[in-house]
Order: structure tokens, then C-alpha cells, then sequence
């Protein structure tokens, strides 16, 4: 258990020593899983090879003393959820059972208080690979950099909650608190594995999200919903234009459209975390032929929408509106009225500072970086699914920076890796050292 004459600044000193001693150790690990190819397919669609670091997280888990599950995703289960929860990413291939999450609980035998650690294995695709210094599985350090794909999002995050616990048994510090590491699959399709996790009833008093965060700690993300919208046009040959409707040139002015109401959320609403709300028009196809008149003509729009200040309901009701209400003013648009469908979406993500996770990471980080902003995500992540599905408090803290996700030559700092893997092991004893002493508190 934790040494009852230690303060907080020895227990750092102890640990930061024990992190020294280990130091090539903890990297081995994350070299190994970096090998480990776990690059999703087509965004999860066409399936992923999350298995190979899932058998060896398993083994390296067992080896720590967890409890270790693994757990497989169902379609029914996803299609419910988006039915219940606008949160889910149908017709993904899970490879007959090669796809699964893995779940690893360490029991602690001092208090019944509980932490959770949320890490995706999945990785996106190497990209152009010439363009790679080193193999992306090879992992290599140069001029203090650790360079691999995952390194950044988020291996390197996924394996310090892992080192975390290691690094407090290495110091002959009993667990405190109850742990659960949750190593989810198909978080680059949208984040069925999380999602899946949390329909399965997995919880714990908090929740961290191991996700990159630049050095901060962070509380908000924007929600994200994609639309398609489907335009109809009347084709013929371009020389009788003035007889046709161009498909294209009305999707165009349906797209104005669109531009106004972002300018009108642009003035409306504002959060101090994050920008204001975005629209943006990501695909647009139509047109066989430049001698043509395009009878048909699609975009795609993604829109990003904040926390507390939006809604779900709210931003598709506005969408739409919009869209209908430029079609009300067009001779042909109101007739053959456009088709609106949402084909990805997942919620917005905010958490109240004042909640004790917050206090207990702001205490871990400041004992290692000095400091600890609070910041938030102008793009999504799991941690939407975490807090709005798990209900549990929620931060996303991790080594890492959003700019080096997906990247060629993604690379982190390795001191972050170490830091982090520091942070997490003091956030742990802060968790449970604040919650000790409120209870003492509320027991008096």
C-alpha cells in the first residue's frame, strides 16, 4: 500500500526513480506493439488486423495479473444504438471474430474505487510508405523522437496506462484502486469499439481517454454529424441547355444555403474551449459529361457542432430547414425536393471542471509538466461515448499531439511516452487519495 509516511512529492520522487530504472524496459513494450500491424481496412468498412496487438497485449496483461475478456462487436447491437443513441457505424467487417475489444481489470485489495483507462489498438494505413524514414513498424528513436505508425494515436498513450500500473508494482506500491484498461478496436471507423464497450456495461468511477492532448487536459470536444444530400436534375445534350435542369447548379445554390447558416452559428454561438460550429462541403459529384446537362448531383457535408450549446436534433433540424426552405424558392426544387440522409454521426463531448478528475489530473500533470490547461477538441473522440453512454466523469489525457495523427512519419517525443507514464501512475494515487479523504471527510 501507499507508504503512510510518504507525501506526494516523495511518492513522485520514489516513482520518477523507478521510471529511470525501467526506462528501456516500458520502451521495449511499446517497440513491440508498435510491430504489431493494426492498421484498420477502408475505415473499419472493410475490416482491420487489430488482432495481432490484441494477442499481444493479452499475453503482456496476463503477465501483470489482470483479468483479461475479450469481446466481440454485433451489428444488431450497433444498429440498436444508432436507433437509441444516434451513436454507431453499421456494416463494418469484424473478420468472423478476428475483431474484438479486449477488456483487462486489475483488482485492487484496498478500496473499492475504480478507474478506467480507454486506448484504441486500431491504426489508420501507412500511406505513401516511400515517404517513411523507417519501416512505420520499425519503431526508431531519433534526436529524442520516437517515429511509428500508432506512435502518436495513441499506442504510445494505450501502453503508458499499462506501464502505469507496472510502474507503481515495480515500486512496490500496493493498487489502490480498481483498474480497468479497455483496448478497443475500430476507433478510426467511428468508434464501435468503445461504443460496444460501454453497451456492454463496462464502468468505473471516471474515465481517461489516453488520446493525444498536446501537454493539456481535455474536457470538450465538438460533435460531428455527416450528411448526404441527393439533387435530381432533367439531363440533355449542353447545346439546349435553357431545356434541362442542371443537377449541379442546383446543389450549388442549395450550398449557399448552407454557407448562411453557418455564418448565422458563427455569430450565435460561442464556447471557451473550442471554435465556433463548421460546415463543410467534403464531396460533391454529378455530371457524366461537359456536353451534358448533370441530372444528378450529391455532396457530402460534415458539420461540427458544440457541446451544451447544440444538438443533435437541433443541427438536423436546421440543416434541413435551410435546405427545404431554398428549395420553397425555386420553381423545380420545390417539386422534386432534395433527399437528405446522415450516413455517420457521434455527440458532442463536454465535462464540468469542477468534477474530481479533473482536479486529480491537474495535480498529476502539474507534478510532472509544471502546468495543466484545460483545453478541448475541435474534432471527436471516444470520449463522447464514455461520458454521454458510460456516464462516467470523462478527460482525454494523453502523450502525444493531434498534429502527428495519420501522419506520415507520425512521431511523439519519448519523453512524453515516460511522462506519461508517470502522470497516469500519480493520477492513479491522487484518485485514490482524494476519494479517501472525502469519505474520511463525509464520515466524520
Amino acid at each position: 500500500m501507499i507508504p503512510i509516511n510518504y507525501t506526494k512529492d516523495k511518492l513522485f520522487d520514489l516513482l520518477n526513480s523507478v521510471l529511470e530504472e525501467h526506462k528501456a524496459e516500458y520502451l521495449a513494450y511499446l517497440k513491440d506493439l508498435i510491430a504489431c500491424d493494426t492498421r484498420v481496412v477502408g475505415h473499419g468498412i472493410e475490416g482491420g488486423y487489430e488482432k495481432n496487438g490484441q494477442e499481444y497485449l493479452e499475453k503482456l496483461l496476463l503477465s501483470l495479473g489482470a483479468q483479461v475478456t475479450k469481446e466481440f462487436i454485433s451489428e444488431e447491437a450497433i444498429q440498436k444504438s444508432i436507433q437509441e443513441h444516434q451513436e454507431g457505424n453499421p456494416g463494418h467487417n469484424y473478420m468472423n471474430g478476428d475483431r474484438y475489444n479486449l477488456i483487462a481489470k486489475f483488482r485492487s485489495a484496498v478500496s473499492g474505487r475504480s478507474l478506467m483507462f480507454d486506448g484504441h489498438i486500431d491504426t489508420m494505413p501507412f500511406g505513401d510508405i516511400s515517404q517513411w524514414k523507417y519501416d512505420p513498424l520499425d519503431m526508431r528513436l531519433e534526436n529524442g523522437n520516437l517515429y511509428g505508425r500508432g506512435v502518436s494515436d495513441m499506442k504510445s498513450g494505450l501502453m503508458a496506462s499499462i506501464m502505469a500500473v507496472k510502474l507503481l508494482k515495480d515500486a512496490g506500491i500496493e493498487l489502490p484502486v480498481n483498474i480497468t484498461i479497455l483496448s478497443v478496436i475500430d476507433e478510426e471507423g467511428g468508434g464501435n469499439g468503445t461504443l460496444a464497450a460501454m453497451l456492454n456495461g463496462h464502468r468505473a468511477d471516471a474515465a481517461v481517454l489516453c488520446e493525444p492532448t498536446d501537454h493539456s487536459i481535455n474536457i470538450a470536444h465538438m460533435g460531428f454529424i455527416f450528411f448526404q444530400i441527393d439533387v435530381e436534375g432533367k439531363s440533355l445534350h449542353s447545346g439546349k441547355k435553357w431545356e434541362g435542369i442542371n443537377a449541379i447548379e442546383k446543389a450549388y445554390i442549395l450550398i449557399s444555403s448552407l454557407h448562411d447558416l453557418e455564418h448565422q452559428w458563427l455569430m450565435r454561438y460561442k464556447h471557451p474551449f473550442l471554435p465556433s460550429p463548421t460546415l463543410n462541403v467534403g464531396v460533391i459529384e454529378g455530371g457524366t459529361a461537359g456536353s451534358t446537362v448533370p441530372d444528378k448531383c450529391t455532396f457530402k457535408i460534415c458539420v461540427h457542432y458544440l457541446p451544451g450549446l447544440m444538438s443533435y436534433s437541433q443541427v438536423v433540424k436546421e440543416i434541413s430547414d435551410a435546405i427545404y426552405l431554398r428549395s420553397d424558392g425555386d420553381e423545380w426544387l420545390k417539386i422534386h425536393r432534395p433527399k437528405i440522409s446522415i450516413y455517420q454521426s457521434g455527440g458532442a463531448f463536454e465535462q464540468d471542471a469542477t468534477e474530481s478528475i479533473v482536479e486529480c489530473a491537474s495535480i498529476a500533470m502539474k507534478s510532472v509538466f509544471g502546468q495543466a490547461p484545460l483545453t478541448g477538441n475541435p474534432s471527436g473522440n471516444d470520449a463522447r461515448l464514455l461520458k454521454n453512454i458510460g456516464n462516467m466523469p470523462t478527460i482525454v489525457a494523453g502523450p502525444g499531439t493531434l498534429d502527428q495523427c495519420h501522419t506520415i512519419n507520425e512521431h511523439i517525443a519519448a519523453d512524453d511516452y515516460y511522462k506519461f507514464i508517470l502522470i497516469y501512475s500519480m493520477l492513479i494515487l491522487q484518485w485514490y487519495t482524494i476519494n479517501h479523504t472525502k469519505h474520511k471527510e463525509i464520515n466524520k
